[in-house]
C-alpha cells in the first residue's frame, strides 16, 4: 500500500488519530516548483538578481531552491561560488556572492537582517494572491527584486483529503508560506483550518497545543522545517520523497510520496487494532468456557470433566481462530 510503518507503537497510535496536520510544499504540492515570474527594482537587472539568487540557492536544501536553479540554467547564467552561507529554517538564506551580500527569503528574513522589504511588498502581494510563493531578494542590504515560484497541487491531494474526511479526520494546514498563498491553496483544497507564516518552532507549538487540547495528532511533512513537529506528534508521517531528517523524525513513511497513503495508514491502524480486540475476545471466550469446565464446574451434576485431549484441541482451535481472523487483514480494502 506504499506505507512503511516503523514500529508496533506507531501502528497502535494510528488507530487513535483524529487530527492530521499537513505541510504545504512537497506534501500537498508536488515539491517540484518552477519560477513563473520575476520583478526587479532599478538599478538591479533581472539577470543580476537571478544570478545572485541561484548562487545562494545552490547551497540550500529547500525544495524551492530547485526552481531558482533551473531558471538560471535555462537562461544559461553562470553560477558563481557562494561563501559564508547561512540558512535560517522557515525564513530564508544568506551568503556572499562575488563579494556581495545576498539575502533571499521572506519579508521577516529581510527585516531580521536590517533590510527594509517595503519596496517589494506590492510585487509579492500580487503573486501571493495567485497562490504563488514570493521569494524576496536583497543585494548589499538593498531590496533588489522578487522571484515568484509556483508549485502545482499534487494530483492525488484532493482524493487524499476526501478520504480523510470520510474517516472523520480534522485536517489542519500548517505552512511557512505567506498567509495569502496558504489561503489560496487551502480554499482550492477545501481546508478550513489554516496556519501560515510558521517557523519550525511554531509548527511544533501547534502540534503540542492540539495534543494538549485532547486531540490525537498526526503530522505530515517532508522538510527540515517539519522535523520537530513530526517528532512531537503522536504519529509523524514523512513523505518518502522528502529530506532524510524528516524521514528519520517520523515513525511512518509514504514510500512514493503519495498523500493518499495517509488515509491508508489510518485505515490499516484502525483495522489492525479492531482485529486485535476481536482476537482477544476469541482467546478470552475459549478460556472463559474451558477453564471452569477443566476445574470441574459441571462434575456435581453431570459427572463430566474436560479431558486433556479436549483441552489440547480447544487450545489449538483458539490459536487457529485467532490466526484465521488476523489473516482477514489481507482482504482489507484501502
Amino acid at each position: 500500500a506504499g506505507v512503511l510503518i516503523r514500529d508496533a507503537e506507531a501502528l497502535e497510535a494510528l488507530a487513535r488519530i483524529n487530527t492530521v496536520v499537513v505541510d504545504k510544499t512537497g506534501t500537498l504540492t508536488e515539491g517540484a516548483p518552477s519560477l513563473v515570474h520575476q520583478e526587479v527594482i532599478a538599478p538591479f537587472t533581472e539577470r543580476e538578481v537571478l544570478t545572485c539568487a541561484a548562487a545562494v540557492e545552490a547551497a540550500s536544501e529547500h525544495p524551492l531552491a530547485r526552481a531558482v536553479l533551473q531558471a538560471a540554467e535555462a537562461r544559461q547564467l553562470r553560477r558563481p561560488e557562494v561563501t559564508e552561507f547561512a540558512a535560517t529554517p522557515g525564513l530564508g538564506i544568506l551568503g556572499t556572492v562575488m563579494g556581495r551580500r545576498v539575502a533571499l527569503g521572506s519579508d521577516a528574513h529581510l527585516a531580521a537582517l536590517g533590510i527594509d522589504p517595503t519596496p517589494l511588498f506590492a510585487m509579492a502581494a500580487a503573486q501571493r494572491s495567485l497562490g504563488h510563493t514570493a521569494l524576496l531578494v536583497a543585494i548589499d542590504n538593498r531590496p533588489a527584486g522578487m522571484l515568484a515560484v509556483a508549485d502545482r497541487i499534487q494530483p492525488t491531494a484532493r482524493t487524499a483529503l476526501a478520504a480523510l474526511r470520510r474517516l472523520r479526520i480534522q485536517v489542519v494546514l500548517a505552512t511557512g508560506d505567506a498567509a495569502a498563498t496558504a489561503r489560496s491553496v487551502a480554499e482550492d483544497l477545501g481546508i478550513a483550518d489554516v496556519h501560515a507564516e510558521l517557523l519550525p518552532q511554531h509548527k511544533l507549538a501547534l502540534v503540542q497545543a492540539l495534543r494538549a487540547a485532547g486531540r490525537h495528532v498526526a503530522m505530515v511533512g517532508d522538510g527540515i522545517n517539519d522535523a520537530p513537529a513530526l517528532a512531537a506528534a503522536e504519529v509523524g508521517i514523512a513523505m518518502g520523497t522528502g529530506t532524510d531528517i524528516a524521514i528519520q523524525s517520523a515513525s511512518v513513511s509514504l514510500l512514493h510520496g503519495d498523500l493518499r497513503g495517509v488515509a491508508r495508514a489510518l485505515q490499516i491502524g484502525r483495522a489492525t487494532m479492531r482485529n486485535i480486540r476481536q482476537n482477544l475476545a476469541f482467546a478470552f471466550a475459549y478460556n472463559l468456557l474451558g477453564v471452569p469446565l477443566a476445574a470441574g464446574l459441571l462434575w456435581p451434576w453431570t459427572g463430566w470433566l474436560l479431558t486433556p485431549m479436549f483441552a489440547s484441541a480447544a487450545m489449538s482451535l483458539s490459536s487457529l481462530s485467532v490466526i484465521a481472523n488476523a489473516l482477514r487483514l489481507h482482504r482489507l480494502r484501502l
